[in-house]
Order: structure tokens, then sequence, then C-alpha cells
């Protein structure tokens, strides 16, 4: 089993291309599920992938409910095991997938949490300041919010990423897959006054030809990693009344307010990174259900915010 799964992740790394985040999940998932496995079977030196059936993943999932995890984390884990057995299927290892037959556990339909307009302006006001990590801070909130880029994104552009005289930057994706999206004047200013301040940085601006050097550093002049990203993002949006949001909420309202505003979903998608506009679309939806939310909460008579329902001829 630590051979296959060296090898699998190897071809999702050399071959898939995948993120560094990527690799380290699918690791994290087969090294959880071989301890499982190691548990259960506690006399065998060595696991052998060509052993496991669908009882013992059915088995591992019921383990894992028992420890209260979450269903989407579960629906992710055995993924991981139906990517990880097509591989090695591939490499005539096994002959059968084991975890194929079995079903995706449900995941509860709920939607993502999009700011107010109000509530993201605020938000990029609330790093006050002009120290480093404050002005860093700024840049990195309007970036988030002008560019719709996932936090992994984020934490990959490079300063020839940046084209200040056209608005755009560029962006790599999932897989490795690349794209050039606009960026706004409030983002590009942020952003240089960030360079500025910054030691040896100021003077190369936003056109540099140099070797890539990351726009988002730490405080040891290292990239910023997405979990740092998360953990600001959370430290400032604390102090909305809605409480803490993640770096991709701002991905959400980014969207969500392009389409309040008119952009066709075709452009969000493209702006997004979406390979199916029929992913993008969850946002004509979101967009409908915050109005809908917005007159049950202030309208005086729609009724459905107080739990009232409408009744006719004696019929719910």
């Amino acid at each position: 089993m630590d051979n296959a799964i060296r090898a699998f992740m190897t071809f999702l790394e050399l071959e898939r291309h995948a993120s560094h985040e990527t690799v380290r999940n699918y690791g994290s998932d087969l090294r959880q599920f071989q301890a499982f496995m190691s548990a259960e079977r506690p006399g065998e030196s060595a696991l052998d992938p060509a052993t496991v059936k669908a009882e013992s993943i059915r088995a591992y999932l019921h383990w894992l409910d028992r420890k209260r995890e979450k269903s989407t984390s579960m629906a992710r884990k055995l993924a991981s095991l139906r990517s990880f057995y097509r591989y090695l299927q591939r490499e005539g290892m096994v002959g059968l997938n084991p975890a194929e037959t079995i079903r995706t556990p449900k995941q509860p339909k709920h939607l993502p949490r999009v700011l107010t307009k109000d509530d993201a302006a605020a938000l990029m006001e609330f790093p006050a300041g002009q120290t480093g990590s404050s002005l860093r801070d700024c840049a990195l909130l309007e970036t988030l919010y002008s560019t719709g880029a996932r936090v992994s994104e984020l934490v990959g552009i490079n300063l020839e990423d940046l084209r200040a005289s056209q608005g755009l930057v560029h962006l790599r994706g999932k897989g490795r897959k690349e794209r050039i999206v606009p960026i706004g004047d409030v983002a590009l200013q942020a952003i240089q006054a960030y360079l500025d301040q910054r030691p040896l940085m100021g003077s190369r601006g936003l056109t540099t030809k140099r070797a890539p050097s990351p726009v988002f550093r730490n405080s040891r002049e290292g990239r910023l990693t997405t979990r740092s990203v998360a953990r600001i993002v959370a430290c400032y949006s604390n102090r909305l009344a809605g409480g803490s949001v993640s770096p991709h909420t701002l991905r959400h309202s980014f969207a969500t307010h392009l389409l309040d505003e008119g952009a066709d979903l075709r452009s969000i998608q493209e702006m997004l990174g979406h390979a199916s506009l029929s992913t993008t679309q969850k946002y004509t939806h979101l967009a409908t259900d915050q109005l809908l939310a917005v007159y049950d909460k202030t309208h005086p008579r729609a009724g459905r915010s107080t739990g009232v329902r409408v009744v006719k001829d004696g019929k719910p």
C-alpha cells in the first residue's frame, strides 16, 4: 500500500499536474484509510491494495460517520479512493475498483454565504494603517474580491503576472490551468502601495521582468500560504455582523455581485475558471434565493420570515 500511494501521488504531480495542495489532500485521505485498514487487520505486516473489498470501504465510511465526520469530507475521501483505484487498475495492479459501486454520502444542500455589497466594502476598509502587514492585508482582500481568485491562485501570483497597464492578472488554477482575468484599479493601487514599502521591491513595481517573485509574502519574505490567507480573512471578517468568513466567500461574493449588476454567466464562468457553465449557474439560484431572503426578512407582509404558512381552503 505504501508503494502504491507514493506512485499515485507521483502520477498526480507529474502527469496530472495537480497542485501541491491537491496532492497533499489525496495523500492524507489515503493514509487515513491505510491506518484504518491496518487497525482492522492487526496481524498483517503490510496491506495489499488488491485485497481491499467494498465491504472494507463501507466499514471505513461507517467509522468516519461514527466520528461525526462531515458528509462533504466523507464524499471527498471516497472520491480519493475511487481515483486511487482507477489508477491502480490502469497500471494493472488491481483487477477491480472496490470503491466504484459505493454510493456517495448524501450531501446537504445549502447556499454558500455571500457578503452584501456593504459588508464587502466594509471588509476592504478594516486593514488600517501604513504598516507592512496592514498594506499587505488590504491588497490581499482587494485582490480576492476584485478577481474572484481561489486562495491557491492568490498565493501563486508573482510580480510578473500583474499587467497593471492593461488591468489584468495571470492566474494559475486547478490542474495547472491558467487564465487571465481583470483586476480593478483599487486592487492594483493597494498592491502598489504594499510593494512600495516592501524592502527592495518598491523600485521593481508591477512591470518587473526579473525572476518570479511572489506578490504576497509572510514576515520571513517567503510566499504566503493558503492557511495564512484563511487566517487573515477570518481575522478581519470576524468584525462583520455575520461573523468570520473564508476566502472562498469573497469568490462567491465576486460572482454574485457581478451577476446582480448584469454580467452574463459566460463571462463569469471564464473569470472564475469553471470548466462547465452548469457550475457557474448556481449563482443564478444564489442571487434569487438571496433576493427572497431579503424580501422575507424586510417586507412587513411577507409572512414567511416568522414561520407563518399561507392557508387556502383549509389546506396549507
